[in-house]
């Protein structure tokens, strides 16, 4: 190497470290400043990715973890994996988890998939049938049906479609119950089995899911299905159930009667303890199942529950901030702190009711957990808070494609 080559290269790696440090100052004078800076949404989704698959996704098996709760593996966790490895064409992620899904998870006598697995009392690793893991979660069943439609939109594996045919004909067959001619999603595959309300969890209920298997499965009435889950999120909003007032929130539980399909608060305990009608854990997904479908398939039905969920907005331009848990007629269940997962589900109401209070969310609560300086998330986030957090980025910022409109047109 000759000498005007070295003195080139000097040069180059003065300019390089220059930008880095100049980078640095500039991002620290946007913090002084509290100034939200500017990141390339795509590029934190992406990096944030690597993170999280780094923390919960085992390498050796592609299994989904979540450290919280012993080292446990759920449907729901893999059916979030699948989906952020699609949108993100992260096919080796994918398959690892649908894989370990099928071979550990998946029905023996279905496709359908078994919601709970982890170490047994005896050393050993399976389904945990002490807490009921053996049953079906239908939030997962239906995530995991549109991952796989989604990954043969974009990668072109009949495989993946024949999967989804799969799930989605076993979802009819076994989770959705008929009543007055009318089908209903229940939260599980057991439902069927007893009299009395059908347990339903609100943030299960995906209608622009339905939407697309209706296109794959003309001969049950999923349309029908989205009508049905509207219906039921109008009276799980609207009416009081347990309180004496309702503020217009969804709830983590409702029953539905087997009669005539009218809602009411759960008489019942599920597999993990007493059902509640507070707008917290489970129910922050609402919102967000409810944007997809106006993004993706218009549905009036969506702006209008979104648009009518006031109290979140009123709550977040009072307090700027939101809480983890609200009980159904709006008081804050203590000891309830903030989580990332309640803003990136509520972000999906923001978004219709107002953009400056979506905007002010965003920067202020989602992208803020993001730092340059690590390219990860400020402080670590729990599995659960790791995948809202990320949802709700996407969300915001138009990156959660319908994958399955390439198909269909």
């Amino acid at each position: 190497m000759n000498i005007s080559t070295l003195k080139w290269l000097r040069i180059l790696l003065i300019a390089v470290i220059a930008a880095f440090i100049a980078a640095g100052i500039y991002a620290a004078y946007q913090r002084s400043k509290n100034v939200p800076i500017i990141f390339a949404p795509k590029d934190v989704l992406e990096t944030v990715w690597i993170n999280y698959k780094k923390s919960y996704v085992d390498p050796a098996s592609g299994r989904t973890v979540d450290p919280s709760r012993g080292g446990v593996t759920t449907s729901e966790g893999e059916s979030y994996t699948m989906l952020r490895a699609v949108w993100l064409d992260d096919h080796q992620t994918f398959d690892a988890s649908w894989k370990w899904t099928q071979a550990n998870l998946e029905f023996k006598n279905g496709h359908l998939f078994s919601w709970l697995y982890g170490r047994r009392p005896d050393g050993t690793y399976g389904i945990l049938t002490a807490q009921n893991g053996q049953n079906s979660a239908s939030d997962a069943d239906t995530d995991i049906a549109v991952a796989l439609l989604f990954a043969f939109a974009r990668w072109r594996d009949p495989s993946y479609l024949a999967a989804a045919k799969s799930t989605i004909a076993d979802i009819w067959s076994n989770e959705v119950i008929i009543v007055q001619g009318k089908p209903y999603l229940a939260a599980d595959n057991v439902e069927k089995n007893f009299t009395g309300g059908i347990v339903v969890n609100p943030s299960y209920l995906a209608p622009y899911a339905y939407r697309m298997f209706a296109t794959v499965d003309p001969g049950h009435d999923w349309n029908g299905l989205v009508d049905t889950s509207y219906s039921v999120l109008k009276q799980s909003i609207d009416l009081p159930l347990d309180k004496k007032k309702s503020v217009d929130l969804p709830p983590d539980w409702v029953e539905v009667s087997r009669t005539d399909g009218s809602v009411h608060p759960p008489a019942r305990s599920g597999p993990q303890g007493s059902l509640d009608t507070n707008y917290g854990f489970d129910a922050l997904r609402v919102p967000w199942r409810l944007y997809l479908d106006w993004q993706w398939y218009h549905d009036a039905r969506a702006y209008t529950l979104l648009s009518g969920m006031k109290y979140l907005q009123s709550f977040w331009e009072h307090a700027g901030l939101l809480n983890e848990t609200y009980a159904h007629d709006g008081s804050v269940v203590p000891p309830s702190g903030e989580s990332p997962a309640m803003y990136g589900g509520t972000i999906g109401t923001m978004m219709i009711m107002s953009p400056s209070d979506a905007k002010a969310m965003y920067d202020h609560k989602l992208i803020a957990l993001y730092t340059p300086d690590y390219d990860a998330w400020v402080q670590p986030l729990s599995y659960y808070d790791d995948n809202w957090a990320w949802f709700g980025i996407a969300l915001y910022n138009g990156l959660l494609p319908n994958l399955w409109a390439t198909v269909t047109g």
